[in-house]
Parts: C-alpha cells; sequence; structure tokens
C-alpha cells in the first residue's frame, strides 16, 4: 500500500496530466489521494515544495533507469544509457525538462533544490565512468550529449511522422551511435572544457 507521500504525488502527477501545472489546486491533488489538504500541505509545505518534490521523483527515476541501463554487457553501456535517456525524455515532460532546461508551459519550474540539467546529466554520467572502465568522465559525457541531441531535436529532417525517440526506432540506428560512440567520441579533444557546464 502506497505511502500517503507517494499518493499525493501520484495523485499530483495525474491531476498535471489533465491540466497546466499553474490550474492544479492543492484541494484537488488531496481529493485525488483521498486525504486531507491538511495531510498534504504537512508534507509538502506549499505547491511549490510539490512541485518540487514531483521533479526529484523524476530525476531519482532517471537515475534508477541509468543504474538499470549500466547492467546491459559493458560494450552496450553506452547505447543503452542513449536509448534509456530518449526513452525516459520521451515518456515524461518532467524528466526532458530536466535533462534540457526546456519547459513546456503547462509544467511546475524547478527550484533550487532539483538538479539541473548539467548536475543531472553529471550525475549519470559519472555512474557511467564507474560502471564502464576504462571508458573516461568525458567520453562517458559525449555519449550523453549525443542522446541529448536525440531528445532535443526528435524529427528526422523529411521524416514525416518518423520519431527519433519511439523505441522500435532505435534499432535501425543502435548502430550508427554505437559507431559514432567506438570511433569518432574515442578520440580526446584537446579542449580545455572537459566537463559539463
Amino acid at each position: 500500500m502506497p505511502t500517503a507521500r507517494e499518493a499525493l504525488l501520484d495523485a499530483a502527477l495525474r491531476a498535471l496530466a489533465d491540466r497546466p501545472w499553474r490550474m492544479v489546486r492543492m484541494v484537488d491533488v488531496a481529493a485525488l489521494a483521498g486525504v486531507s489538504r491538511q495531510t498534504l500541505y504537512n508534507e509538502f509545505g506549499t505547491k511549490g515544495g510539490l512541485a518540487s518534490a514531483l521533479l526529484r521523483q523524476a530525476a531519482d527515476g532517471y537515475l534508477t533507469g541509468v543504474d538499470r541501463a549500466l547492467t546491459a554487457p559493458a560494450p552496450e553501456h553506452p547505447a543503452a544509457v542513449g536509448r534509456w535517456t530518449v526513452r525516459a525524455a520521451d515518456a515524461d515532460p518532467l524528466v526532458k525538462g530536466l535533462l534540457t532546461g526546456l519547459w513546456g508551459e503547462g509544467l511546475p519550474r524547478p527550484g533550487r533544490d532539483v538538479p539541473g540539467p548539467a548536475e543531472l546529466l553529471g550525475l549519470a554520467r559519472d555512474r557511467m565512468a564507474a560502471a564502464s572502465h576504462p571508458m573516461s568522465p568525458v567520453r562517458c559525457e559525449r555519449d550523453l550529449r549525443l542522446a541529448l541531441s536525440y531528445v532535443i531535436v526528435p524529427r528526422l529532417p523529411g521524416g514525416a511522422g518518423t520519431h527519433w525517440a519511439e523505441p522500435d526506432s532505435w534499432s535501425p540506428i543502435t548502430p550508427m551511435i554505437t559507431s559514432e560512440i567506438d570511433t569518432s567520441f574515442s578520440v580526446e579533444t584537446t579542449s580545455p572544457r572537459k566537463i559539463m557546464p
């Protein structure tokens, strides 16, 4: 049985699916969760506190998926994390906003206690580097940036309706991505910019 906190977060997500965040009312979230409004305020304090909790939950879910992708055989780590990054962003606009910093009009905005794109991708990069020896953090970052490019520009030019983020569409491009990772990205840059901004 879910805790009151879990029920409230689930209710907030359901409310957000129906209307823009600015129109989501705390009383509606409490009613959807089947708890009193006071319980909601005791748990999150304010609507901003609820928004931060939703976004932290989305960030934690993304990182859990990164960890799951890293259970693939070592040579497949970068492609598995890339596929997960695109799928997660495609499935959840909160994850997309966290990864890109691009927020749709109807979404809550992150506060200071929510990781920004550089911090979230830095956490993913560090997990990849720890699990994928001998890959360097710089190479892991490049792999994530490649995946992120598919998140930001999800459609092929002239490919009416072809969406990169759909899981089935990854099968023909996975060899291309893996090839890019194994060849182009194996060359170390001489740029002083070795980490994410």
